[in-house]
């Protein structure tokens, strides 16, 4: 009985001890005014539809660049392990996704190939801010480098 009554108290402890990770599901419109874009050109999505699960985030974004209107879908495993999901023209982005200590924030690295047979790199930052979700992105490759920043309301 003493060792069941160990164990529960252990098991009550860990689990107070794990972070309660932000959870960022909804559909979330880009709020321009309240956001800081790329002055040359922008990526910001005019529209994320985001699916969290306990071990996934699904990453619906719709925006246009230069006039045309796209939508990608990207999957992301929560447990930071390496996913892949399509790139541009046929190639293949590799990223990994981790959660701060704390569980608010969420970090997405990602590498994809280049035209110039380079590699372009993307950081994605997901946090809650009050009730919009704030995403900070950071871009480069050998074109350069730019950074944005995306406050999104939900619908």
């Amino acid at each position: 009985m003493k060792k069941l009554l160990y164990f529960i108290a252990f098991t009550m402890a860990s689990l107070a001890g794990m972070a309660q990770v932000s959870d960022f599901s909804g559909t979330w419109k880009l709020n321009s005014e309240k956001s800081t874009l790329f002055e040359q050109f922008s990526l910001a999505p005019s529209q994320l539809i985001l699916t969290q699960t306990a071990d996934s985030l699904t990453v619906e974004k719709h925006g246009n660049f230069q006039g045309t209107d796209y939508v990608t879908k990207d999957k992301f495993s929560l447990d930071g392990k390496e996913c892949i999901n399509p790139g541009m023209m046929d190639s293949k982005k590799t990223s990994t996704a981790v959660w701060s200590e704390d569980g608010k924030i969420l970090t997405i690295s990602s590498k994809l190939p280049t035209q110039d047979q380079g590699e372009a790199t993307i950081k994605e930052v997901y946090q809650m801010v009050e009730n919009n979700l704030k995403l900070e992105l950071n871009a480069a490759s050998s074109m350069g480098e730019m950074a944005e920043i995306y406050l999104l309301d939900k619908e």
